[in-house]
Formats: structure tokens, sequence, C-alpha cells
């Protein structure tokens, strides 16, 4: 059974005429005697009651008739619903961030709810490490990582800059300062972020380097945790400086810069290279346009001529 077979029966059916019925859905009448002819033997029973001069369906063919009207009705449906997602009138993407990438999106879900209102954006927590994997498996659209994925199915596009500062409470002895040497750390107590990372390796490979020693006194599970032990002066954190923004900005934390570890670090959006949604692409866009938004804002050079 066909939906257009199933399409010329509610032809036939309105229009009481199979002549009428053919010029409506375009095809000649003896092709559409035999599509009824066909879902008749399809059936086992007749649809039409040929002695009437009407055309009147059969007991058999009003129930057919029925649910041929709602698949033609779910066939437009289907159609339009597509051409919304087209249109970004709905949708929904899925976004793998892990605690301190999910700040990264902060701006950019702000920008894009402004512009596409009806799309629906779900957050997944995940673990940087299995991102990848997950938008591999499609469990997500889209990832947001600090590293590039080795895995050549996807596709990775630099998104945001950000650099790691020594975290101390305001009543620190260091608080005052804009910038330290790491051999004046050895004697601080660290408080960590309990997830491996190679940003964390990296940290832990400098102070190797210059023979300094690293004393973690506390691993915690949540940045949150990190920042509100820090404030209470209970150690002090190396972090990304975007994990603590608001907290240096009302003055809660003090934020330092390390002279042997001025290094940025990288965010990525990652997604698969192939058959990336209307609504994911236009994320990936919107992104990028912010990344871009500081080259955008600046002075066009003056010509010399």
């Amino acid at each position: 059974m066909e939906l257009g077979q199933l399409e010329m029966l509610v032809a036939v059916a309105q229009e009481k005429s199979f002549s009428r019925a053919a010029d409506r859905v375009h095809r000649t009448q003896s092709a559409v005697s035999q599509a009824i002819q066909r879902l008749e033997a399809e059936i086992g029973s007749s649809l039409f009651d040929r002695s009437s001069r009407s055309g009147s369906l059969t007991e058999a063919g009003r129930v057919l008739y029925e649910y041929a009207q709602q698949m033609l009705n779910l066939r437009r449906e289907a159609r339009a619903a597509i051409q919304e997602l087209g249109s970004l009138r709905r949708g929904t993407i899925a976004i793998a961030a892990n605690e301190y990438t999910v700040m990264h999106l902060l701006p950019v879900l702000g920008a894009y709810r402004a512009r596409h209102p009806h799309i629906a954006i779900e957050i997944k927590r995940s673990l940087a490490s299995r991102i990848p994997l997950e938008i591999l498996a499609r469990e997500a659209e889209i990832g947001i990582v600090t590293y590039r994925p080795a895995q050549p199915a996807l596709t990775v596009v630099p998104f945001a800059t950000d650099e790691l500062a020594l975290l101390v409470a305001p009543a620190h002895p260091l608080a005052g300062r804009a910038m330290v040497s790491i051999r004046e750390l050895g004697a601080e107590s660290f408080l960590a972020h309990n997830v491996r990372s190679p940003y964390r390796e990296r940290v832990v490979q400098t102070f190797e380097r210059h023979r300094t020693p690293l004393h973690i006194a506390m691993e915690l599970p949540t940045l949150e945790a990190v920042r509100r032990l820090v404030e209470l002066g209970l150690g002090v954190a190396l972090m990304p400086r975007l994990a603590a923004a608001a907290e240096i900005a009302r003055g809660d934390i003090a934020a330092i810069g390390v002279r042997e570890m001025r290094f940025e670090r990288s965010v990525h959006l990652v997604y698969r290279s192939k058959a990336l949604s209307h609504a994911a692409l236009a994320f990936v866009q919107c992104a990028c346009e912010l990344q871009r938004a500081p080259e955008k804002r600046s002075p066009a050079p003056r010509s010399r001529s």
C-alpha cells in the first residue's frame, strides 16, 4: 500500500469521479483505475460501489478512506516539520561540555537564543576525555574541549582562549602582586580539581622542571568547591582565569600571573564533519561570529594614498 495509491483513493472519493480525480492528481484516468484495483486486490475487498453513478465508497472503502486521510495529513505535517527545521523554527541541539568549558558557552547561548528562540538546547555534562567519543556516538552534536581530539572524523574549530592564574584569598600575602615566580609557591598549600587533565599534567611538569615542590593539600570534585575554599583562605589554586571571573570581579578572589606558566588554554568546538543539523550549524556560526567580534569592531586601516 503506497501513499500515491491512497492519494488517488481520497481524490476519487472526494471528486465522486475517476476522471476528475485523475485531473486532480495529474495522472491519466487509466492510471487512477489501476491504482484503485491494486488497492482492492491487496485488501481483498471492493472500495467503490461500481453500480453507483456517484462512485460511493463501500464500507471497506470508508474505513480505508479515513486512514488514508490521516496518513496523507501526517505526510503533510512531516514535510512542514522538516521545512521548519531548515528555517530554524524548531529543533534541539545537544552540546557536551564540562564544568569549566560550559562557562565559555554562556555568551553564545544568550546570542543564539536571541536569534533562534524556538530551538531547544540541552547541555550534557561530560568528562572532557569522553566528549569526542560522545560526538561520534551521536550522543551530542557539538562538544566543547580544551584540547585537539585525534579522531579524524571530527571537525575542530578554535573558539576561545583563556589563561592560567594563581587564585588566592584577598588577605593572602601575595594578593597584591601582579606576577610571582614559581619558586615562591613551594611552601603554598594547593587546592585542586580531582579530574585529571593534560592541563594539570603540564602544571605538574612545570613545577618539576623548576625543582619546586607542589603541595596539593586537598582535591575536590567541583571547581565551585575549589573557589569557595580559596575565598575562605584554606589554600591557593591554579585555574583558568575565566573559571573564577565572577569572584575576581567582586574582589572575593585575587588572580595573579605566574611568570613561568604564562601559557594560554585554547578552547575548541568539535563536531562530526558530516550531517550537522541546521540548528547545530547555526550555533557553530554564532559562536564563530562572537569569537571574531573584536576584529569586526576594530577600525579599518586608512589608506595612505
